[in-house]
């Protein structure tokens, strides 16, 4: 958003207001009313690209931090991505948003197992109004069928989006295939850090921020081509001690110890009724995967932001994050052999004990 004066539609209805607007619509699940706002936004004469990225964008970020602090259920905030989706749509079929191709052609995609959805397709529908041919391939791609889309089309570049970092061992593969045919990958979401720490590590051409940062940085002239001999070990070669593949492959027998062992080890938990069983389990899976690629990638901080993020949305919802430390040390009990999980556990343990809070995206 700009610091300087705020654009405003007829009316003087400013672009803070207009997102506010589309907010209590996406909240109230009026498709109608959202839609609505946003055509009549471009017909007053709203830069479609700014509809996109300071408006429907800005209203999905609201929508996922109101669910992380448990000011709406589940089923609100997937209606109100789906109304988000379908106002992105309606602006698309807009005369104002559509623009003839004039520069290459890019193939966007989400990284395969990734269901976030919208962060690829606002990137596409940017791409497309600055004058791109894109190939917008959705949700969950997995590599060999990016591979034979790439291999008809023959795109100028690849740019993967990913939200959640337990997928990036996916994106990793996905970048290396890529680049063995000779496509330059450009890769973004919360998935790669904010800094894109995650994109250099795994070897990706270039990373964005955001869309707008990822339309300028294709604008400025082509990718470099990549090295076509590039191989995932080069990038990581900590992998050599199997432990990621270790911790991965017995993932389910992990949690289920762990869970078992929790009962005593935090006696609340024998007062659980059926559902927060269940979703002690789902908790405990996602703590397992998260160790899984904190391994792969090397880093202690990642699960450490991913504990206490857990942390936030437990205490949001009334559970108490007195939990996790007991669960961290049965977890560490049984991979008390694996020193690289060993220290990834102790520093997460440490800090939450020492209240270092996330204030964001576990990525």
């Amino acid at each position: 958003m700009s610091t300087g004066t705020p654009a405003r539609l007829d009316g003087g209805t400013s672009l803070e207001q207009l997102t506010d607007h589309l907010w209590e619509a996406v909240l109230e699940g009026d498709e109608y009313a959202a839609t609505g706002l946003i055509l009549h936004a471009v017909d007053e004469g709203l830069d479609a690209e700014s509809v996109l990225l300071d408006v429907i964008a800005t209203v999905q970020g609201k929508v996922g931090a109101e669910w992380a602090a448990n000011r709406i259920s589940v089923a609100r905030e997937h209606a109100a991505t789906a109304i988000n989706e379908r106002a992105v749509a309606a602006l698309t079929l807009h005369p104002a948003a559509r623009t003839a191709p004039t520069r290459g052609r890019v193939t966007v995609a989400c990284v395969d197992g990734e269901w976030h959805a919208l962060p690829a397709r606002l990137l596409a529908e940017v791409l497309k109004l600055r004058g791109w041919q894109v190939d917008y391939l959705g949700a969950q791609v997995p590599a060999p069928h990016l591979m034979s889309h790439l291999h008809r089309t023959r795109a100028d570049a690849v740019a993967l989006s990913g939200s959640i970092a337990t997928r990036l061992p996916t994106a990793h593969a996905a970048i290396t295939a890529c680049q063995t045919v000779g496509v330059p990958v450009l890769v973004g979401g919360a998935a790669f850090g904010p800094d894109g720490r995650y994109a250099e590590l795994l070897g990706a051409d270039a990373w964005a921020p955001d869309a707008r940062a990822a339309a300028d940085i294709l604008a400025r002239g082509p990718l470099t081509r990549p090295r076509p001999d590039h191989q995932q070990v080069d990038d990581l070669p900590h992998l050599v001690d199997q432990e990621y593949t270790l911790v991965s492959r017995n993932s389910a027998s992990l949690v289920r110890s762990v869970f078992t062992g929790l009962e005593d080890a935090f006696p609340a938990m024998r007062t659980y009724g059926d559902m927060q069983r269940e979703r002690t389990a789902e908790d405990l899976a996602h703590i397992v995967e998260f160790l899984a690629v904190a391994l792969y990638l090397g880093d202690e901080g990642l699960f450490a932001r991913f504990l206490t993020w857990t942390a936030e949305v437990l205490v949001a919802r009334g559970v108490p994050a007195q939990s996790l430390p007991p669960a961290l040390h049965l977890l560490a009990t049984e991979l008390k052999d694996f020193p690289r999980a060993s220290r990834i556990i102790e520093h997460g343990t440490q800090a939450l004990t020492t209240g270092h809070i996330s204030t964001g995206n576990p990525a």
